[in-house]
């Protein structure tokens, strides 16, 4: 008896040890982190690259924390998490960014409250995660043209340094998300430190590596000297930005941590309203009304949004930025934004989704290694929660 029984408890042990699907997912898992540690360059670099969203990310959340009471903490931290489980499983700079139709719905309606907010989450998610299951967001993404793809990024790019001019020329009440009179010249949060960090960041960056970015070399002997000619012309040219890159100068997160130090003693006050985070986490109650409101508010003008930006534009752009990561299709990605969202939301974080613009603003300042440097994002995030929880 004993021994049908140990014999019973072996070969159930062997049928798990021996799954072939189990033991091949883990094994994916272990060689794309072990890939991940192989392409890991420096500590600032990545963390440099991870702050290549906070110029969307902290104005939205920091309006609906002060407007519509958002539980701050906890959107930072289940943001952190995001961020470290796409790293792992895509092994790019897969950006998480607050739903911004939704996020407009409720800074423009007073009563479009939390349970609102969460519902219209939930919503969205589980649309985009109907259409992952099932593969229709296969056919979504090989039937839109690129041009519309195209169409897309650039006007959220253009919507995005529009947003930023704004935010530089004029004071902001992110509570009530409006804007105030114009920002003096000069002083701590004047026109001319601005100007001078955007400039910093400009010359510190650029475009990117030129050599990069050139063309492969043709075959034909009579356009070969003239490619060589213009490789010259652009290496000495741009010498002084390689040096600069070469230097691994971390530009964005030293205008951060200068902002935050001005920030600090502009108003020295709020320093000993700090508390240690994180803040307690808890189950929101979502009536049949926030519901409805929800739906027809949030999910309705979110989901199109939803699939063009966050899915097809984001797959096809990491096809652009990082050809041999073959890991974000359309049905992942699809996955992942709907069963984040559908664990988050019931807890009061933000929903969330991928971005196009966020992903290239990774990718520009240095973001290239998925999961060591996601999870400094959500070192991150411990930090920022710290500082939120006053």
């Amino acid at each position: 008896m004993q021994c049908s029984a140990g014999g019973a408890v072996h070969g159930g042990m062997a049928s798990v040890v021996d799954d072939p699907e189990a033991a091949g997912t883990g094994r994916r898992v272990v060689a794309r982190a072990r890939e991940n540690l192989l392409r890991f360059r420096s500590v600032w670099e990545e963390l440099n690259g991870a702050m290549g969203d906070l110029g969307t990310y902290i104005p939205i959340v920091l309006s609906l924390a002060l407007s519509r009471h958002l539980d701050l903490g906890t959107t930072l931290i289940f943001t952190g998490v995001y961020n470290a489980l796409t790293g792992l499983i895509y092994g790019v700079p897969m950006p998480v960014q607050p739903m911004k139709s939704i996020a407009a719905a409720a800074l423009s309606d007073p009563s479009f409250a939390v349970p609102e907010i969460m519902a219209a989450g939930i919503l969205t998610a589980a649309f985009v995660l109907f259409l992952g299951v099932t593969r229709l967001m296969n056919l979504v993404y090989r039937f839109v043209p690129l041009p519309v793809v195209r169409g897309i990024q650039l006007a959220q790019g253009l919507s995005f340094a529009m947003a930023a001019v704004k935010y530089i020329r004029y004071d902001q009440d992110l509570a009530k998300a409006r804007s105030l009179a114009r920002r003096p010249w000069a002083g701590l949060d004047g026109l001319l430190l601005a100007i001078a960090a955007v400039c910093f960041i400009v010359l510190v960056n650029g475009a990117g590596d030129p050599a990069a970015a050139a063309a492969p070399p043709s075959s034909s002997s009579d356009t070969l000297p003239q490619q060589q000619q213009q490789q010259e012309e652009s290496s000495s040219s741009s010498s002084w930005r390689r040096r600069l890159a070469a230097s691994s100068v971390p530009s964005a997160v030293i205008v951060f941590v200068v902002g935050v130090a001005f920030a600090v003693a502009r108003q020295p006050a709020a320093v000993r309203e700090l508390r240690v985070g994180p803040s307690r986490m808890r189950v929101v109650r979502i009536p049949r009304e926030a519901w409805k409101q929800g739906l027809i508010k949030g999910a309705v003008p979110q989901i199109p949004l939803s699939v063009l930006n966050s899915v097809v534009a984001v797959c096809k752009l990491t096809r652009d930025l990082f050809p041999e990561r073959k890991e974000a299709s359309a049905t992942s990605v699809s996955v992942t934004m709907g069963a984040m969202n559908l664990v988050g939301c019931w807890f009061g974080a933000m929903p969330c989704c991928h971005g196009a613009g966020g992903l290239a603003g990774h990718a520009a300042l240095g973001f290239l290694c998925g999961v060591i440097a996601h999870a400094l994002l959500m070192l991150r995030a411990y930090a920022l929660n710290s500082l939120a929880t006053y």
